[in-house]
């Protein structure tokens, strides 16, 4: 277990009322941390903090940064300060490339911005700490292979994968900094975000409960990118797609030469070898 996750510590999971966050947020209740569920109003969020047991619940938009400060302030004076941040709010309405639903903006306030201004506004104070503090951002394997479809979605996702790189690299570097920041990289998970009207787990998914177990056993060890397999895909697998997808650029092949008919039998004969 990482040294953030024991009892009396304070963890804010944004995006806490539902799905992973949810499950999160009532795992560190039972290892007796004081957590706070951001997210926004409703009766999700009332429920969540009723059912998790969590300290707070905080009606939070995180694409706003004025939000984001409100949240910090309101759990230091609440709870203390923070040990532990969980920035896993994300939305997922689907997208196209010119943007003919107006959803371009949104996925990116919500998904990108949200990771960025929340890091923003509560690293320094941990970092500041002296003391251990971790920040689990949470991406996605479409941040890094990037398939066709929703591409909104894609580069809000690669771009929570750079800045959570930089802001690890930033905070290693720190001097007496002992906060670290961690990649989250998600696999098919059966959430809310995912259902798509769909009342039974598909079986290729995983459950929340799945995924807390995998996050919180490689948050125990020095995993930076915490890569999660599904009932679909294994690791092995993973592995192999994401390989193809950098092999593009030294390559130089098309972009996106996965979904490329010229390239499909190569990429067959990849996944084989």
């Amino acid at each position: 277990m990482h040294q953030t996750i024991k009892p009396g510590n304070v963890a804010v999971i944004t995006g806490g009322a539902s799905g992973i966050g949810r499950e999160m947020a009532r795992r560190l209740v039972e290892m007796d941390m004081r957590v706070c569920v951001a997210d926004l109003r409703g009766e999700t969020l009332e429920n969540a903090v009723t059912e998790t047991g969590a300290a707070l619940g905080m009606e939070t938009d995180v694409s706003d940064i004025i939000q984001l400060r409100r949240l910090k302030a309101k759990v230091e004076e609440m709870l203390g300060p923070v040990d532990l941040l969980m920035n896993n709010a994300g939305i997922q309405p689907g997208s196209s490339i010119f943007d003919t639903e107006g959803n371009w903006d949104q996925i990116l306030g919500v998904n990108l911005w949200g990771i960025i201004r929340s890091s923003q506004v509560f690293a320094p104070d941990m970092a500041a700490a002296g003391k251990p503090g971790l920040i689990v951002n949470t991406g996605s394997k479409q941040g890094i292979t990037t398939p066709p479809g929703d591409p909104a979605y894609n580069v809000s996702k690669s771009g929570v994968k750079a800045f959570t790189e930089a802001l690890q690299h930033e905070l290693r570097n720190m001097e007496g900094c002992q906060t670290e920041a961690r990649l989250f990289i998600p696999g098919f998970v059966y959430t809310p975000l995912t259902a798509r009207g769909r009342t039974e787990k598909p079986d290729d998914a995983w459950t929340p409960e799945q995924v807390v177990d995998f996050l919180l056993e490689a948050l125990g060890r020095e995993d930076f990118y915490i890569l999660c397999p599904d009932n679909d895909v294994d690791r092995a697998t993973d592995v192999k797609r994401i390989l193809w997808a950098a092999q593009d650029i030294t390559e130089n092949r098309a972009p996106l030469s996965r979904w490329h008919p010229g390239y499909k039998t190569a990429f067959a004969n990849w996944l084989k070898t």
